[in-house]
């Protein structure tokens, strides 16, 4: 993890083990060295926004005593500035321990490759709140142009996880606000998503702070009203279902080497083949030993 600032094992180089974890092979490198940190301008795709002030200040006291273990990453600019690429907490840590320079990487790299190490180097933390993992996740998929297949891999998720928190982003800004600052979970977003007026989601994530509510009752809430006064006895599956029914649709095709049809039936799946013929289906089963 990038954060991690401990005392070196015997034999381990003090910086640049944790580096090959966020830095693809490339022949622009350009080497490591000690930048004044006041030539060193933010991230702008940063997808952090904020930064928990205690940490920060444990953070900077280890740097006062043990310096930077982990070098930033940084781009050069015209007229001797540089861009920060990853390393932001350690930046602002080295300059609360008031340090006048800091050991860098410096990188030639394209906006994506920018923004990619930004955001592996944030998801690899703890401390990352959904919130921001969802944003992070949303522009390497929106902007970038990733699968989120692709950007689970690149992360250490699943697919399905990356959907679940891009969805998120469905929510009012009153439930991201909540999610954000710990008083609601995003377990409880999932749940408040099971709703699809965009009022009532509002009004729920308000209700579920209020009231304490524990995922499951702010789960039963939103389908209560989902189903209206009515009460209509055909409810549409939880989201949660619906994207895993999506991921074992996509490892079944692929496995099977045909087309396969996953659909979310109460709390579990129905799986459905089709075939032209008879004699299809009876070579697929052989072909399955049965």
């Amino acid at each position: 993890m990038l954060e991690r600032h401990a005392e070196p094992k015997a034999g381990r180089r003090g910086m640049g083990r944790g580096l090959s974890a966020i830095l693809p092979s490339a022949t622009d490198e350009t080497g490591l060295r000690e930048i004044p940190i006041d030539l060193i301008e933010p991230n702008q795709q940063q997808p952090r926004r904020e930064f928990d002030e205690e940490a920060l200040v444990a953070l900077s006291e280890s740097i006062r005593a043990r310096g930077v273990l982990q070098p930033i990453v940084v781009r050069p600019l015209p007229g001797g500035r540089y861009e920060l690429i990853a390393g932001e907490r350690r930046l602002r840590a080295s300059k609360l321990a008031e340090l006048t320079s800091i050991p860098a990487v410096v990188r030639q790299t394209q906006d994506w490759e920018r923004l990619e190490l930004a955001l592996a180097e944030n998801m690899a933390r703890v401390d990352l709140n959904p919130v921001e993992e969802a944003r992070a996740c949303s522009m390497l998929v929106d902007d970038l142009g990733l699968s989120k297949a692709e950007v689970g891999r690149r992360v250490g998720k699943s697919r399905v996880a990356v959907s679940n928190l891009i969805r998120l982003l469905e929510l009012p800004d009153e439930a991201l606000e909540l999610i954000d600052s710990g008083e609601l979970s995003e377990a409880h977003g999932r749940a408040i998503l099971t709703c699809k007026d965009h009022q009532d989601r509002k009004r729920l994530a308000r209700d579920a702070r209020e009231h304490g509510w524990s995922v499951r009752e702010t789960e039963r809430r939103a389908r209560e009203l989902e189903a209206g006064p009515k009460q209509r006895s055909t409810r549409e599956p939880h989201p949660d279902l619906v994207a895993l029914a999506a991921s074992v649709e996509e490892r079944l095709a692929a496995g099977f080497g045909r087309p396969v049809r996953v659909k979310p039936r109460g709390e579990g799946c129905r799986l459905e083949l089709d075939f032209a013929t008879a004699a299809e289906a009876e070579e697929f089963a052989a072909r399955l030993g049965a």
